[in-house]
């Protein structure tokens, strides 16, 4: 009986740590991305993504909230988009002390979310659209935030 439960136990061990064709892979760490818009109508006012090193998600909940989340895997195409957006990430906005940057949506202006996990850290973010109420380290960021969500959805 020791022999099978050594034999299961050594299946499940050599199973978990199979190869994925070279290539690691951290499904826990990921950046999620997207707008929000408050007086607004329609389904594009909140679009949320999330991004791995290998899959794209689009968040399905529409939760103005941004607290709660039901991801649904995009197709290989979306995915090849958007992929390169995390070598956007300002370095600088992991040293932000601010969880809210400007006044995201004050105004019907909107506001950008992002939520970055690395090695098991989270941090999340809500900043202001208007370029004149975010640092400038920001501009090109959120302009490619908007521009991917845009290629996302033509």
């Amino acid at each position: 009986m020791k022999k099978y439960i050594f034999l299961f136990a050594l299946s499940i061990v050599l199973y978990s740590c199979s190869s994925n064709d070279g290539k690691p892979t951290n499904e826990n760490d990921f950046l999620i991305f997207g707008h929000f818009y408050g007086f607004c109508a329609g389904e594009e006012c909140i679009e949320i993504f999330k991004l791995t090193d290998t899959k794209l998600y689009e968040d399905t909940e529409d939760n103005y909230a941004l607290d709660t989340f039901n991801f649904e895997e995009k197709d290989n195409e979306k995915f090849n988009l958007v992929k390169d957006l995390i070598d956007s990430l300002p370095e600088k906005l992991l040293t932000e002390k601010d969880e809210i940057i400007g006044c995201p949506d004050c105004s019907d202006g909107g506001g950008i979310f992002i939520e970055y996990s690395k090695n098991g850290v989270i941090n999340s973010w809500r900043i202001d659209q208007f370029k004149r109420n975010i640092p400038e380290y920001l501009h090109d960021f959120t302009d490619r935030v908007n521009e991917k969500i845009s290629l996302i959805n033509k």
